[in-house]
């Protein structure tokens, strides 16, 4: 989206979960043609969950107009989304490999560590970044059976094995990204899981970034606010997504590509002394 662009107000919409980029409206900005790769990352191999769509799409596309190749996790029913995403980074010449799986396992996750290793020679980049959400409008006593422990097993536990499983294949100079979010800072009540799972994120990166900083291995993470992506109307009703975003002192969403910057920084050079910290993507939400 272009600095100058006026910003549109999002009208109501809502999908199932977990959402198709081709439904939204309007459509959100990945970077197919507004991201403008530097050489950032030649040469570099990526690994990347929830690359089928939103900021995992867009952070595909960026890594892959930097120069690097890449390895994208999705679920099995969002194929259709992680082929798009595919067809984007072979565009610009670089390699992607789709790995369909549900990573709610240690094993599942073990198992993708290895495949990832296999198909792409080795992995510089971690980017944890699959994310599960839907909104409850009522308390805790009205929570929902089950969600708690998909919620932490899609952002937390998943997260967790997975770079425990790819650490012994990260070496000196490698880069750790998890996807946080405002939530861990300024919680929404229909969030109240969510929220609390991006929280224990933020707080892993940090012991992480001192556990594995005598092995030159980075740990950081990207807050993001507010961003148009298929997980907004899969997980909200229509009358919550109209208007999403325009509580921002910006004053509208952020677009996935505005979000992919900070993680093609984060796992640049560029950033070679930079680990321990969350750097926000909010639109001008406080993330402290």
């Amino acid at each position: 989206m272009s600095p100058d662009a006026k910003p549109r107000k999002v009208p109501a919409q809502e999908q199932p979960w977990p959402g198709a980029t081709s439904e939204m409206d309007p459509p959100p900005d990945h970077g197919e043609e507004s991201y403008v790769g530097r050489e950032r990352l030649v040469g570099k191999k990526a690994l990347i969950t929830g690359g089928d769509s939103g900021i995992g799409r867009a952070t595909a596309i960026a890594f892959a107009k930097e120069g690097a190749d890449v390895a994208i996790t999705y679920l099995p029913q969002e194929q259709v989304d992680a082929e798009a995403t595919r067809a984007a980074v072979h565009a610009v010449g670089r390699e992607c490999v789709l790995f369909a799986t549900d990573q709610r396992t240690e094993d599942a996750n073990s198992e993708l560590a290895v495949a990832a290793v296999e198909a792409l020679g080795e992995i510089h980049i971690l980017v944890n970044n699959a994310g599960f959400q839907m909104a409850h409008p009522g308390g805790i006593t009205e929570f929902p059976s089950g969600q708690l422990e998909q919620v932490f097993e899609t952002n937390v536990f998943a997260s967790f094995w997975l770079t425990k499983a790819m650490v012994p294949y990260l070496g000196h100079g490698s880069s750790v990204i998890f996807t946080t979010s405002i939530q861990a800072y300024n919680p929404s009540e229909p969030l109240l899981d969510y929220a609390a799972t991006k929280a224990a994120l933020n707080n892993l990166m940090v012991n992480l970034a001192a556990d594995l900083g005598p092995q030159g291995i980075r740990v950081n993470a990207v807050a993001p606010g507010p961003i148009w992506t298929p997980l907004i109307p899969s997980t909200f009703d229509a009358q919550k997504v109209e208007g999403f975003g325009a509580d921002t002192p910006l004053g509208r969403p952020g677009q996935p590509v505005e979000v992919a910057s900070a993680f093609v920084f984060l796992a640049s050079d560029e950033a070679s002394y930079v680990s321990g910290t969350v750097l926000g993507v909010t639109g001008g939400k406080a993330v402290f």
